[in-house]
């Protein structure tokens, strides 16, 4: 009986150690899983993630294979006034063409001035552990967030701001395979720039931190440059072939024509007699047609902003409508017969 009980206190000893160790294993595999709710407002070193970096991504380092980009920044702000900023987060290799992270976060932060908003489209949310700060609600695909940031309404002198980023794998855990990068600039206060000492304050700027490569020299891969060739030999062959093929058309029928013109007169044939009251008529309906498909014609081959294909279709009918002309004045001159005068 005290052997059973001693067995049994051994065997629940035993269930609590395996309890505690799991625990203990869980808590720590839980801080290196990634967050797809953005990353937290501090680091595990409690910094701010958004000046200092997150810890857990890439062995706490950052990264130039992270491409961290905000466009839209103008160089001076107006209090009261709104702004748009594209925040575009990416894997510089994906960026080149290769084959890289797709899904990425990011986290951004004015000091808690002014105001953050965006439409309810965009995957953004208020940060943790700081409310006026921004980051995504979950990992996004193309890794691009339009937001509308409000100036104060009183000059509060210049405002700075600091973005996060971060490329993530599809891992779900926060391991050697996700890159993030910072980056951080200033806005300067009302007053403090002139439109006449600098017509920049009425522009904006685009900030960037990565690898160079890819924010300026990005080069197709491999198989971008043989697609482009093959889209271009196929347009071509569409090109000429279509060409070939309407110029054909056009070379028949007007042989067509000519030989009709060359037998009417070996053999005396003639077309119908017209009469004036109806040779008016149809000669000034074609006459406008000529004269209107010749001008667009001429007027589309000087401008050179419309396809050889309708330049050319536009002429043939004028071509066309002129030939019909000659047609019904030559229908005017011919003796009228018996049956066109009954």
């Amino acid at each position: 009986m005290i052997l059973q009980s001693f067995k049994g206190v051994r065997m629940r000893s035993r269930v609590t150690q395996a309890l505690i160790v799991l625990l203990i294993v869980g808590m720590l595999s839980f801080s290196s899983l990634a967050s797809n709710n953005g990353p937290p407002g501090t680091n595990d070193q409690g910094d701010s993630t958004v000046e200092y970096g997150c810890t857990c991504h890439n062995s706490g380092s950052p990264s130039n294979q992270a491409v961290v980009m905000i466009t839209g920044i103008p160089v001076m702000y107006e209090m009261g006034s709104s702004y748009d900023f594209t925040i575009t987060v990416a894997d510089s290799l994906t960026l080149s063409g290769g084959d890289g992270n797709t899904k990425a976060g990011f986290l951004f932060s004015s000091n808690s001035v002014g105001q953050f908003s965006w439409s309810d489209d965009e995957d953004i949310r208020n940060a943790d552990g700081n409310p006026d700060d921004i980051s995504n609600s979950d990992a996004d695909a193309d890794g691009i967030w339009v937001v509308t940031w409000s100036a104060p309404s009183s000059d509060v002198g210049s405002v700075h701001f600091y973005l996060a980023g971060n490329s993530v794998d599809s891992s779900g855990a926060a391991d050697a395979g996700d890159y993030w990068n910072l980056l951080s600039f200033s806005i300067t206060a009302p007053g403090t720039i002139s439109e006449d000492e600098s017509g920049a304050v009425l522009s904006t700027r685009t900030i960037s931190v990565g690898d160079y490569d890819s924010l300026f020299v990005i080069e197709e891969s491999a198989s971008e440059i043989e697609a482009a060739r093959q889209k271009a030999i196929s347009e071509r062959v569409f090109s000429q072939g279509n060409l070939f093929y309407w110029f054909s058309l056009a070379l028949l029928i007007v042989g067509a024509v000519v030989q009709r013109e060359i037998f009417d007169r070996k053999y005396g044939e003639n077309p119908e007699y017209l009469s004036s009251e109806l040779a008016y008529p149809q000669g000034l309906r074609r006459g406008l047609v000529a004269i209107l498909s010749f001008y667009f014609g001429v007027k589309w081959l000087s401008e050179g902003n419309v396809s050889d294909f309708s330049v050319g279709m536009t002429l043939f009918v004028s071509g066309w409508a002129f030939y019909g002309v000659y047609r019904t004045v030559l229908s005017t001159t011919i003796d009228p017969e018996v049956k066109d005068i009954l």
